[in-house]
């Protein structure tokens, strides 16, 4: 188990929980961030080689932060379908989805990734801000199930690679009787293997938009396999990766981040997700399956949008950040169509980025927009998102 210890680094809260790689991440020099309760490695080297390097190479990061709620029972399928959005009965063992947890209204309390390890038994990996919020819903969602949850986040290690060149590293680490299953594992699928001498359960997912493997580990045995990796991805090209690459990576792949484009007050429909809502789920005997947000999504479903989440380039050299304004254009008396959720320089593009919630009028391909960056109005031009979609 992971044990809350004092930081070092005074500037830090000592609530903080120390990620089982945290001493890893000191003896490479990485800065430290507090995020969502954690001590985590913000940079090693430097945001923009971190980026390249997972671009065309290879990163390592370490998501021992997320949280690993176990699921099982006889009825562990039919109490996610009640507790989630999405069609958990439907999962193939072997697999993983993307789907959310929302209230009653649709509002998003969360976005997840669910692995189904057997017949009877599920992982359900939240954002590690979300992780207490995600357990009590689900406590109370799993009464009358014939189901179990094991809240295993603090005992759990999720350490990442990701890059063109992620499929050799991991590879090489992986023990010759499960390489074959581990080389053809499809996206969004999961086996579990052997690496570095540990037991995991191996997956193809990712949230950089490259290819890349997510693995799950006891987090004792977390710095072996940390040092392995990077061992064997050194003449590949790999390097550490913190929290700051992994943001932006996943902002030119155009994906969500909960407390940006997703929060209470937004549902899946309006972040363009209405797709992992499956309001066609179906009980045993073919009549609509009940499920926490179902009416409230039903009537989404078939409204009109207040609001579109779209992508912007930027024609000029400031980037928009979270909380500015989107306006019609650049003129003074332009006014407020809508507000940034993400922004960055894209290492990969060369331009400013950005994701905002604009108003429908304004959210066809092609608009002309602008942003108020303190107080100077850079024009921007709304985009089909990902901005970033790899090679195949």
């Amino acid at each position: 188990m992971t044990t809350p210890t004092a930081p070092t680094d005074r500037s830090l809260p000592v609530s903080d929980i120390l990620s089982p790689l945290h001493a890893e991440h000191v003896a490479l020099g990485a800065t430290l961030t507090s995020f969502a309760g954690w001590q985590m490695p913000l940079r090693y080297a430097g945001d923009l080689a971190e980026h390249v390097a997972v671009r065309t190479a290879a990163g390592l990061f370490d998501l021992s932060h997320m949280g690993e709620l176990e699921i099982t029972g006889p009825q562990a399928a039919a109490a996610l379908d009640y507790a989630l959005v999405g069609d958990l009965t439907a999962l193939d063992v072997g697999r993983a989805r993307y789907t959310m947890i929302v209230e009653e209204d649709g509002g998003v309390l969360d976005d997840l990734v669910v692995y189904r390890l057997a017949p009877a038994s599920f992982v359900v990996v939240a954002n590690a801000s979300n992780v207490h919020v995600v357990r009590a819903a689900l406590a109370e969602r799993l009464v009358g199930f014939d189901a179990t949850m094991v809240d295993a986040s603090l005992t759990t290690a999720l350490i990442a690679v990701q890059g063109p060149r992620a499929e050799e590293i991991v590879a090489s680490v992986t023990d010759p009787a499960d390489r074959a299953a581990v080389i053809g594992l499809a996206y969004y699928t999961a086996t579990n293997a052997t690496v570095s001498g540990i037991a995991a359960l191996v997956a193809r997912t990712g949230y950089t938009g490259e290819d890349g493997f997510e693995m799950f580990v006891p987090a004792e045995h977390a710095v072996e396999l940390w040092r392995d990796l990077l061992a064997a991805g050194a003449p590949h090209g790999l390097v550490p990766a913190g929290l700051s690459a992994r943001d932006s990576l996943r902002l030119e792949a155009g994906m969500p981040l909960y407390g940006n484009e997703l929060d209470r007050t937004t549902t899946p429909y309006d972040a363009g997700l209405g797709r992992v809502v499956r309001l066609t789920k179906t009980a045993p005997d073919g009549s609509p399956l009940p499920f926490v947000g179902r009416a409230a999504l039903a009537a989404r479903h078939t409204s009109e949008p207040a609001r579109v989440l779209v992508g912007l380039e930027g024609l000029g050299r400031r980037a928009a950040r979270h909380g500015y304004d989107v306006l019609t254009g650049t003129a003074a008396d332009a006014p407020v169509v809508g507000h940034v959720t993400s922004g960055a320089p894209s290492p990969t593009l060369g331009h400013p980025i950005a994701m905002a919630y604009v108003t429908p009028e304004v959210s066809a391909p092609g608009s002309a927009l602008a942003v108020d960056v303190r107080g100077r109005r850079e024009p921007v031009r709304v985009v089909r998102l990902p901005f970033y979609r790899r090679a195949r």
